[in-house]
C-alpha cells in the first residue's frame, strides 16, 4: 500500500504532465487557427487594378481595366473628392473600387510636340505616330514644353510625369564663367570692337530704337588657335550680367544667378539618326528664349563653330550640313525673334563655315582675333607674372627679357622657310606662331622650374634663367610642326593669305650658316 508521501509526488508528476499537455493543446490551437486564416487567404479570389480616368454621378468611376473602360463602384472608404486622372485604383473579385495605390512609376518615354489649348498635350510616339494624350493630375498645372520628354500609359491615353533628362543640358553650360576683360591681355582692340557689338546695343535700346538700328544678331570670332577667342566669349557672357545688374539696379548675385552662358559643345550634337543634329539645335535655341524672357542676357556660344557648320557641298565631310546649316540660319532669323539672345561663334578655320551663316542679318559682326606682338605679348606676360608671384629681381626687367628673347628675329630662332609659287621666299621665327596659351604655358613651365629650383637650393622666386629655360623647352617641342602641316595651311597659319605655298623647309636643328643661307 502507497505512503501519503509516494502518493503526493506521483499526484505532482501528474499534474506537472497536464501543465504541459495544456501548453501543447494552447499551441496546437493557435496553429490551427493560423493554418485556417492562411487557407481563407490563399482561397480568396484575386484582386485586379484599374487606372482612374474621371468621375461619374454618384459613387461610379470610369476606369481603365485591362485595356477595357469600365464603370465600376466605389467602396466608401474612398475619398472621390481626391482622386485625379491616373490614380490606381485596387478592385476588388466583383470588380468594385476598395482601395487607392501608388501609381506606376514606368511606362513609355515619348516627346512632346504641342500643349493644346485644353489640357490637352500632342505627342510624337514614334516617327509616324502622333498622338493626343490627356495629362493626369500631377502635370494639370505644370508647362510642358515642345521637345520635353515625358511619361506616359498609352492605354489609359495619359501623360503621368514629365522626365528630366540629361541630353541637352549635357550640351551646354549654363553659369556665367567667372571670367572678365581684366583677365584678357593684348587684345584690347578686340576687346572695344565686341563690347561696341554686344553691350551698347543691350544697354542702350531706347537710343538704338530711336536712330532706327538693329542691334548684331551674332558675333564671330575668328583667328589662330590659343589668341584668346574662348576667352572673351566667356568676358562678354560676364559683363553683360554685370552691366545688367548696374542698368537694372539688382545686386550683381541677383543678375549672374539669372544670366546665362549656353556653350554650346558642336561635336556632340552631332548624331548619326536623321534629324536629331537638328532637332538639338532647335533645342537648344527654345531654352535660350526661355531664359532671356525674365529679360536678362543670355549668350549662346558655339566653339569651333566649323565642326557642325561647314560649306553646304564642300565636299570636306558627309552631307549633314545641308540640314544642319538651314536649322541655324531658320533659329537666327526666324519667325521666333531672338530677344535678349546673342550668339557668339569661335572658328580658326573661318574659311570652312558656309556662307550664309557669315552674311549680314546672321552673324553681323566678325572680329579677327591676331596672334598677340610683342607690345601684346608683355601685357599677357604680365598678367601671369603679378604681384601675386614671387620673382627673383625686377619684373618689369624680367618680362622685358623674356619678351625679347620670345620675339627675336635672329637666326636661332628661325622656325621654317616658306617658298611661294611665284619663286619668292620667306623665313617664319617663332614669333610668328606665339599664342596666348603658348606664352601662359611658358610661365607655367618658369614657375614649376622655380619650384623644383627652391626645393633644391632654397631660393624663392622665378628668375631670368627659369624663363629662359621655359621658351627654349616650349621652342624645341613645336621643332617637328613643319612635319605635321600641309604646305597649302601654312599661308593661313602664318596670315600671310593668298600666296600659295609650294614647299615648307624646316629650319630648326639646322647649322646656323644653312640657315642664313635658307
Amino acid at each position: 500500500m502507497k505512503t501519503y508521501a509516494e502518493m503526493s509526488a506521483e499526484l505532482e508528476r501528474f499534474a506537472t504532465l497536464n501543465d504541459r499537455l495544456t501548453v501543447s493543446l494552447r499551441a496546437a490551437r493557435a496553429q490551427i487557427v493560423d493554418l485556417k486564416a492562411d487557407l481563407e487567404r490563399v482561397g480568396d479570389p484575386p484582386n485586379s487594378y484599374a487606372t482612374f480616368l474621371r468621375r461619374t454621378e454618384g459613387t461610379t468611376v470610369d476606369v481603365l481595366h485591362n485595356g477595357r473602360r469600365l464603370r465600376i463602384a466605389t467602396s466608401a472608404q474612398i475619398d472621390l473628392d481626391a482622386l485625379e486622372p491616373g490614380a490606381e485604383l485596387r478592385l476588388n473579385e466583383a470588380l468594385a473600387a476598395v482601395e487607392v495605390v501608388a501609381p506606376s512609376d514606368a511606362g513609355s518615354m515619348v516627346t512632346v510636340l504641342e500643349s493644346l489649348a485644353d489640357s490637352r498635350v500632342l505627342v510624337a510616339v514614334a516617327p509616324d505616330d502622333v498622338r493626343v494624350l490627356r495629362r493626369s493630375g500631377s502635370l494639370a498645372e505644370e508647362v510642358l514644353h515642345p521637345g520635353d520628354h515625358v511619361l506616359v500609359d498609352l492605354r489609359a491615353q495619359l501623360v503621368i510625369e514629365r522626365i528630366e533628362r540629361a541630353e541637352i543640358t549635357d550640351l551646354v553650360l549654363e553659369q556665367v564663367p567667372d571670367i572678365s576683360f581684366e583677365q584678357i591681355g593684348g587684345l584690347s582692340d578686340q576687346i572695344e570692337a565686341i563690347r561696341d557689338a554686344v553691350e551698347l546695343p543691350f544697354l542702350q535700346q531706347d537710343l538704338y530704337r530711336t536712330y532706327g538700328l538693329r542691334p548684331p544678331k551674332g558675333v564671330l570670332l575668328y583667328g589662330p588657335p590659343g589668341c584668346g577667342k574662348t576667352m572673351i566669349a566667356k568676358a562678354v557672357a560676364h559683363e553683360l550680367a554685370l552691366r545688367s545688374a548696374e542698368a537694372r539696379g539688382v545686386p550683381v548675385e541677383e543678375a549672374l544667378a539669372h544670366s546665362f552662358f549656353l556653350n554650346v559643345k558642336g561635336p556632340e550634337l552631332l548624331n548619326k539618326y536623321v534629324g536629331e543634329t537638328e532637332r538639338s539645335i532647335r533645342l537648344v535655341f527654345e531654352r535660350a528664349r526661355e531664359k532671356a524672357t525674365s529679360g536678362h542676357p543670355v549668350v549662346v556660344f558655339f566653339d569651333e563653330m566649323e565642326s557642325l557648320f561647314r560649306t553646304r557641298g564642300s565636299g570636306l565631310s558627309s552631307d549633314v550640313e545641308t540640314t544642319v546649316v538651314p536649322q541655324l540660319l531658320a533659329e537666327i532669323d526666324g519667325v521666333e525673334t531672338l530677344e535678349n539672345v546673342i550668339v557668339i561663334g569661335a572658328s580658326n578655320r573661318e574659311d570652312m563655315i558656309d556662307p550664309a551663316i557669315l552674311r549680314p542679318g546672321r552673324l553681323d559682326v566678325k572680329i579677327r582675333v591676331r596672334r598677340p606682338d610683342a607690345e601684346a605679348g608683355r601685357e599677357i606676360l604680365g598678367l601671369y607674372l603679378d604681384e601675386s608671384v614671387p620673382v627673383r629681381g625686377d619684373r618689369e626687367a624680367l618680362i622685358d627679357e623674356a619678351v625679347q628673347e620670345i620675339y627675336a628675329d635672329g637666326p636661332e630662332s628661325a622656325f621654317v622657310r616658306l617658298e611661294y609659287s611665284d619663286g619668292t621666299g620667306e623665313v617664319l621665327h617663332f614669333r610668328d606662331f606665339v599664342s596666348g596659351a603658348t606664352l601662359r604655358n611658358i610661365v607655367d613651365r618658369a614657375k614649376k622650374n622655380a619650384v623644383k629650383d627652391q626645393l633644391a637650393t632654397g631660393q624663392v622666386g622665378v628668375g631670368a634663367e627659369h624663363l629662359a629655360a621655359a621658351i627654349r623647352s616650349e621652342f624645341v617641342e613645336n621643332e617637328d610642326l613643319p612635319s605635321g602641316a600641309h604646305p597649302e595651311d601654312w599661308a593661313r597659319i602664318s596670315g600671310r593669305r593668298g600666296r600659295r605655298v609650294d614647299a615648307v623647309i624646316p629650319l630648326q636643328g639646322r647649322p646656323e650658316q644653312e640657315v642664313v643661307e635658307a
